[in-house]
């Protein structure tokens, strides 16, 4: 394929001429990192020839900066990255869950990965002829280009053509908006409901629900992937290999993955103390999304604590063994995280609505986005029981803080009781150390509870240590050594 094709080097430079960006970012995934300066040369050139006559000094003023390792999962606009160079924009390459920008405008170039379009209409095909639902056809981004000959291919078999429905692609050219698009919305003027997910979108008719359709999705087992299996787990869903050229019918490993994260609900109900792990700072909504969950912690009494740290790992989350849950917001494409090298469970701000919220029963449905959660699921949230809470793992009931406090509340007069209450008189011992009772509910009372207390041995003096001179000299003859080495 050819390389100004595959990167589409036109499309790129019309739309930084036509909006009159000077300083555009570029940011590449690692694995095509190798080939950014071939589009740096070729998207100069490209200017170059779009400009008029006497116009070369303004193309000389367009910078082109890379930008690689992101702060985040590459498959978001790095806008923290993006402003370190004050950028105007960002043309992004490769693998994207085009998630709305906060603030820059953003060109999204998806890539060309090959597909035998005439192979995958028939699998697509003899797949309709076999259901009796019609058939959602779904794609990774990268096969785009190819959509057009497969739809060609497809119409040509009569009993398909009327069972085959395709997503569409929204645009590559992306404005901030101040109201980012939730994940399905319905259309008053045509009765229709607009799904959206992974950068697709497409509509149903009044009295159609997503129930009604099976699912086929081309590409690879990735998370846009999981991110469908997830969003629709009621439906039945197959997967296209355009690699090897096969229709991939069990889908079963996938569907784990949903006893997996009920598992991690019912373990994040016994959680006393909370990391919350920005996973975006370029994400729209995300602030506000933090700010609600936040609420939410502290209206089911836990304590909250809320951290930056960039790609999230093992060896970062075990330098916060106090947490004993962390909310993950990000994407919905990296949102998933494996915690099983994880010290604590990493769930979803939709899990923890599940898991802080007293009352509220997952349906089977699975919310991703963020955006749509904040729009339809935190304004109605319940307010908490005041009664023992089932504990599953733990196999016994549980009392939660802000229930116990309350059976402690108070006499016929109205004195409260502070004998279960966080703001309680501590007790100190010998060693001047909080005595805590059960597990800590915040930070400061767990180190307090931790036998290890550092290399600060306790003493009764409260008088200065003298100091003592070390040693003096070279590490292979110190001063006051006895017997040196002659040479």
């Amino acid at each position: 394929m050819d390389f100004e094709s595959k990167y589409e080097v036109s499309r790129v430079a019309t739309f930084i001429r036509s909006n009159k960006f000077k300083r555009v970012a570029l940011q590449f995934p690692d694995e095509l990192l190798k080939d950014s300066t071939r589009v740096v040369g070729a998207l100069r050139n490209a200017l170059f020839g779009l400009c008029c006559k006497g116009d070369d000094n303004e193309v000389k003023d367009i910078g082109l900066y890379v930008m690689a390792d992101t702060t985040y999962g590459s498959c978001c606009v790095d806008e923290v990255g993006a402003s370190h160079i004050n950028a105007d924009c960002v043309i992004h390459y490769g693998h994207t869950c085009l998630s709305p920008t906060t603030k820059l405008p953003a060109f999204f170039v998806f890539g060309k990965a090959p597909i035998n379009a005439s192979n995958c209409a028939k699998h697509l095909c003899d797949y309709a002829s076999s259901t009796t639902k019609p058939v959602m056809v779904l794609f990774g981004l990268e096969y785009e280009h190819a959509l057009k000959d497969i739809i060609i291919e497809a119409s040509a078999s009569a009993s398909a053509r009327c069972k085959l429905h395709f997503a569409d692609v929204m645009s590559q050219a992306m404005i901030p908006s101040p109201s980012p698009t939730k994940g399905s919305e319905m259309n008053g003027d045509a009765a229709t409901t607009t799904y959206r997910i992974g950068g697709l979108f497409w509509s149903l008719n009044e009295g159609h629900t997503m129930d009604d359709y099976s699912l086929c999705f081309i590409g690879p087992d990735n998370s846009a992937f999981a991110n469908i299996v997830l969003t629709f787990n009621a439906c039945e869903i197959v997967r296209y290999n355009a690699t090897e050229n096969e229709m991939l019918t069990d889908t079963s490993q996938q569907r784990r993955i949903l006893k997996r994260r009920y598992y991690l609900v019912e373990k994040a109900k016994d959680a006393e103390i909370v990391g919350i792990l920005v996973g975006t700072l370029g994400v729209a909504g995300y602030l506000s999304m933090i700010h609600q969950i936040k609420e939410m912690i502290t209206r089911a009494g836990k304590k909250a604590y809320t951290l930056v740290m960039g790609r999230p790992n093992p060896s970062k989350l075990a330098n916060f063994p106090e947490c004993n849950v962390f909310i993950y917001i990000s994407c919905a494409q990296t949102a998933l995280l494996d915690s099983k090298d994880f010290l604590a469970p990493v769930i979803t701000p939709f899990e923890a609505i599940l898991a802080f919220n007293r009352g509220s029963e997952w349906t089977g449905k699975y919310i991703m986005e963020f955006q749509e959660l904040a729009a339809v699921g935190m304004d109605m949230m319940p307010m908490p029981r005041k009664e023992a809470r089932f504990s599953f793992l733990k196999g016994a009931y549980i009392e939660d803080p802000d229930f116990q406090q309350d059976m402690n509340g108070g006499d016929e007069d109205g004195v409260v009781s502070l004998v279960n209450s966080e703001s309680a008189l501590q007790e100190r011992g010998k060693d001047d150390k909080m005595m805590v009772k059960g597990s800590a509910r915040s930070g400061l009372e767990f180190f307090a509870s931790r036998s290890f207390q550092g290399l600060d041995m306790n003493s009764n003096s409260n008088g200065p240590e003298p100091f003592i001179i070390g040693r003096t000299g070279k590490a292979s003859g110190y001063d006051n050594e006895t017997s040196k080495s002659t040479t």
